[in-house]
């Protein structure tokens, strides 16, 4: 029943995004709740009173916190709809270190970015996440193991966490004039999107494009400013909880 699962977050998070595409995944329903950042409820600081941010998961009224966790968590509570994890203990093991890759390694590199200073620093940058996408365009064909997705044939649990961030790159794409992936450079991870994004349980968990486009520029306003007069403002924290 909807009434013993909530969702506490915020829709144009991608972690938030990510804890949904499982839900959906398993066909649970569940009521979300939206929380606004910059004003965490009392709700929020109860449920998660260590890390304090969004996304949080309750379960008959119990918490459970961290997306990658999360997901994790809904992969056991559920068995209806498929596996998000690979059953191979190799194979889940290769997911969760790609995930790691992308969650502490390649995806905080769009936030460098977005703070370079110098046209040298931002070339260094882009290298690198393009670099990053030629290492994960070999971990797909080495997951997917000629599947259409990461998770074989169906989504799994790396298709979440790479693809959980493709609305945000979509917007970047928009803002700098870049194209992140491409059929020479990328084929597989190309298609995988185009994939990715139209399937049932992910299409309507995605956020519009022009949505992030415009709480980028929002954050490009604002962020030198709350930086310097409070780096604790609730808007920056918002920030930090969307990517």
């Amino acid at each position: 029943m909807a009434s013993c699962v909530q969702l506490l977050g915020a829709s144009a998070s991608p972690f938030v995004n990510r804890v949904q595409m499982a839900l959906n995944l398993k066909s649970v329903e569940y009521e979300f709740i939206e929380e606004n950042p910059n004003d965490r409820s009392e709700r929020l600081l109860k449920a998660n009173p260590v890390i304090k941010k969004i996304p949080v998961l309750i379960h008959d009224g119990k918490p459970i916190c961290e997306s990658l966790i999360i997901v994790e968590y809904i992969d056991d509570a559920w068995n209806n709809g498929p596996s998000i994890l690979p059953s191979d203990p190799h194979d889940r093991a290769l997911a969760r270190f790609w995930a790691a890759y992308i969650d502490d390694k390649w995806f905080p590199l769009y936030k460098k970015l977005r703070e370079a200073s110098t046209e040298e620093g931002r070339k260094e940058i882009l290298d690198s996440i393009f670099e990053g996408l030629v290492l994960l365009e070999a971990a797909f064909v080495k997951c997917s193991k000629g599947k259409p997705f990461f998770g074989g044939d169906n989504v799994g649990y790396l298709d979440i966490a790479l693809g959980c961030y493709m609305g945000w790159m979509k917007a970047t794409e928009i803002l700098i004039g870049v194209k992140w992936l491409d059929e020479i450079n990328n084929p597989g991870l190309a298609e995988w999107a185009e994939r990715f994004y139209s399937h049932s349980a992910i299409k309507d968990v995605m956020p519009e494009t022009s949505k992030l486009v415009e709480i980028y520029k929002m954050y490009q306003a604002r962020r030198n400013q709350l930086l310097v007069d409070n780096p604790q403002d609730g808007f920056c924290c918002f920030l930090a909880c969307m990517f």
